[in-house]
């Protein structure tokens, strides 16, 4: 039978020792779905992220269940009582505050816990800002790149900055409302004023907001605007018709950003040169 046929034939759910991911709203509690909703009455507890942001979906459909909290802090603690309960027949559904569980949250640890444990898992799909935000972009979104939240560590961010400035892919960023214009800034330095941007706020709810056109305009809307509410970032890829790996200039200030980040110049120039494809002694006599 293929796995057309065997899904097709599924029991009704929610199913005995299945964990079930379930994609919730991340603005607007309309977006949730009815088979969601089944899932979350139906299974043997659900796991939150924050119980206080779950049970307001709860109380908004009038569903009763146990909740228990799952979350960074006590994931650890949490997977192997829950990975317990699973292989004792319980049905669980985990939930994140906002979106698709997994998607930089304790949601990946679980999952990976259950598949190691040959336990089934059953994704209830939600919404995600990431493809929200991408899908209204207007910007390519057949092949991207996620990168959630960058690395604070100056090195490795720099490292996925010089990636970005040089993808011809769209990416897509999460940031705090706090770190925004530090992030905006980093974007200006790397990718150029005039790298088509779009910030957007506040997805699905009241007041949704897209912002921008350009890293430049960006930066001068929020110069004056006050930063609030979720924030995705997409950045449109650069032109694929102009040719960045023979630009010398570029390369020069790619790996003295790199070494001002920490990196010593062997590492510098290996990383660049396997970025650029071009010999390591090539970037290493740019200096």
């Amino acid at each position: 039978m293929n796995n057309n046929s065997s899904l097709s034939h599924r029991k009704e759910e929610p199913e005995n020792g299945i964990l079930y991911i379930v994609g919730t709203p991340i603005g607007n509690l309309n977006d949730i779905s009815q088979r969601a909703l089944n899932i979350l009455k139906k299974v043997s507890l659900v796991a939150c992220e924050d119980t206080r942001q779950t049970k307001k979906i709860m109380n908004k459909f009038n569903i009763s269940n146990k909740l228990i909290s799952f979350n960074k802090h006590n994931s650890s603690l949490k997977i192997p009582k829950i990975l317990n309960d699973l292989k004792e027949g319980k049905s669980i559904a985990i939930v994140s505050d906002a979106g698709l569980p997994g998607i930089c949250d304790p949601g990946e640890d679980i999952a990976k816990s259950a598949k190691s444990e040959g336990i089934g898992i059953i994704c209830i799909p939600g919404a995600c800002a990431a493809v929200t935000a991408l899908v209204s972009s207007g910007f390519p979104s057949s092949s991207f790149v996620f990168e959630g939240f960058l690395p604070r560590k100056e090195i490795d961010r720099t490292k996925i900055l010089l990636e970005i400035s040089k993808n011809e892919k769209t990416t897509i960023i999460y940031e705090s409302p706090k770190r925004l214009k530090k992030l905006l800034k980093e974007l200006l330095k790397f990718c150029g004023g005039d790298r088509e941007i779009i910030v957007t706020r506040e997805l699905t709810k009241k007041f949704e907001e897209h912002v921008g056109n350009n890293i430049n305009e960006v930066i001068e809307f929020f110069n004056i605007q006050e930063v609030i509410g979720e924030i995705t970032i997409v950045l449109k890829g650069i032109n694929k018709n102009i040719d960045l790996n023979v630009d010398k200039f570029s390369m020069k200030k790619d790996l003295k950003d790199l070494i001002n980040a920490g990196l010593s110049l062997s590492a510098a120039s290996k990383y660049l040169a396997k970025k650029n494809g071009v010999k390591k002694s090539e970037i290493y006599n740019l200096i």
